[in-house]
């Protein structure tokens, strides 16, 4: 059976099946060697699973040394220029609050912006701060970049919907780190932890705000790191914990280990793809009208939601039944 009405993207209007697709694994280096291993790991991942599966943010503001911030950017700008066609790379900006936010982007979006998926600003407070990283970039890189940005107060996350709103954002991270220092000490250090974060109440409301408000704006969700790094089991808890019960649909990685097991927790299973492609496939031959699948009724508004299941399959790497590759 082949798809025969018009494409998913086209006909199943509304929220979800607008939403921005970016990969699911957002992978920060700011060391030379690391950020040169991650540019050599994406191409081999790239060639493995027949598209791009993470992201690569060149990291200046914990990467560069203190009063090494020019260096480092031009570093960031050679590495940016260098990567292969194909490659997906980003960079990490300092706040627009820093003394090197503006040389940042006059030497790295400037002279690579043609080479870069968007620009990452930490420490976002409110619009205005989105609005003065959008009128330096432009500044600098008059095509433009989609903005990604970080959350990381508890000002921030009240401003959250306001922010996510903004055209140029795509994506809203959230900075757990930061955003416990910044309760001066009323949420323990555990809440910083790979367990705590997803029950310390603080914690979960925030998560909660940046998620609901990315999606009210068809935006990208995107978790915070898991420090610890050397626990895998660890790792694989928050990632699907982060996807199946907080709605996130993308995360942050800090270490090559890290990528494959969020590629896995964010990736449906072989039972869900099949499902979704199924009920797809069904819709299709009736023209998108209703249909009966399994016993249960199924319309445009569930439509929407397997289209969804299928675009992150595939953005995962993950094989798709034959019959659904012409809509890919």
């Amino acid at each position: 059976m082949q798809p025969t009405s018009s494409h998913p993207r086209d006909v199943l209007q509304g929220a979800q099946a607008g939403a921005v697709v970016l990969p699911v694994c957002d992978h920060y280096s700011g060391v030379e060697a690391r950020m040169r291993k991650s540019l050599q790991l994406q191409a081999e991942m790239t060639a493995e699973f027949g598209t791009c599966v993470f992201d690569v943010t060149l990291d200046c503001e914990d990467g560069a040394p203190v009063g090494g911030e020019a260096e480092h950017a031009a570093l960031v700008t050679e590495l940016a220029l260098a990567a292969p066609a194909g490659a997906r790379v980003a960079v990490r900006v300092h706040p627009v609050d820093h003394p090197a936010f503006d040389a940042d982007l006059r030497q790295i979006a400037g002279q690579a912006g043609h080479r870069l998926t968007h620009i990452m600003i930490p420490k976002v407070e409110s619009v205005a701060d989105v609005q003065q990283a959008e009128k330096t970039l432009l500044q600098h890189c008059p095509a433009g970049l989609p903005l990604h940005v970080l959350i990381e107060s508890p000002h921030a996350v009240h401003r959250a919907f306001d922010i996510a709103a903004h055209p140029r954002v795509q994506s809203l991270s959230f900075g757990l780190m930061d955003f416990v220092s910044a309760h001066a000490g009323a949420i323990a250090a555990e809440g910083m932890g790979a367990q705590a974060q997803f029950t310390q109440p603080l914690v979960v409301r925030a998560k909660l705000e940046i998620a609901s408000a990315a999606h009210a704006f068809g935006k990208v969700p995107s978790h915070c790191v898991v420090t610890e790094f050397s626990d895998t089991a660890a790792l694989r808890m928050a990632a699907r914990r982060a996807a199946r019960d907080f709605g996130y649909t993308r995360m942050w990685s800090i270490h090559p280990s890290q990528i494959r097991p969020i590629l896995e927790a964010f990736a449906p299973d072989e039972r869900q793809i099949d499902t979704a492609a199924a009920i797809l496939l069904a819709a299709a031959q009736a023209d998108w009208a209703p249909i009966s699948h399994g016993g249960a009724l199924h319309d445009r508004a569930s439509y929407r939601h397997f289209w969804q299941v299928l675009v992150r399959a595939h953005a995962t790497g993950r094989p798709l039944p034959a019959s659904t590759l012409a809509w890919f």
